[in-house]
């Protein structure tokens, strides 16, 4: 008896390690087949080598907006004030949106800065509750009741890159997810 396909692929590791670069190139495959993407991603902004804050881009609009920087208002996550409006319209939305049209959704990521909105945790469950195909990045140490809850969807697979499979996973998953979608 073989076990269901995945549908939810879980991404983890530590800060630096490429799931930004894993996330791009799943975006680009399943794409490139032919399925609407939705969902949100998460990209650095820096100021010469100094990150100094986050950007959102809503994958269906290509709506962008601040997630958090180092000068702004909001909850402070680490060294950075976190824009819960955006979070909340851009982030969230793009969560909403995705769970309605989208073929493949994805977040990237789930963890301190996302969690501070209530109204993305809303758009995650929702997502969740469509049992649509998904890539969910995970904060790597994080504890908190949805990211348990995502790490207990049937069907899914944990990955966590490491300097050791990075190469080998950024190389094959993207395919995988693509093809597993018909």
């Amino acid at each position: 008896m073989s076990s269901p396909p995945t549908k939810v692929w879980l991404l983890t590791g530590p800060p630096g390690i490429g799931k930004s670069t894993l996330v791009s190139k799943v975006i680009f495959a399943v794409r490139s087949r032919g399925h609407g993407v939705g969902g949100c991603l998460t990209r650095e902004v820096r100021k010469g080598r100094d990150r100094v804050g986050f950007r959102l881009t809503d994958l269906l609009s290509g709506n962008e907006a601040e997630l958090a920087s180092v000068s702004g208002l909001g909850p402070r996550v680490g060294r950075y004030r976190v824009n819960i409006t955006n979070l909340s319209t851009v982030g969230a939305n793009s969560l909403l949106q995705a769970a309605e049209l989208a073929d493949f959704i994805v977040i990237d990521e789930v963890g301190p800065m996302e969690l501070t909105s209530s109204e993305f945790r809303r758009g995650v469950k929702a997502c969740l509750a469509k049992s649509k195909p998904m890539l969910i990045v995970l904060h790597e140490s994080m504890k908190d009741p949805l990211i348990t809850e995502i790490s207990a969807q049937p069907n899914s697979k944990l990955v966590e890159l490491t300097l050791h499979n990075r190469e080998g996973i950024i190389e094959q998953l993207p395919s995988e997810i693509a093809l597993s979608l018909g």
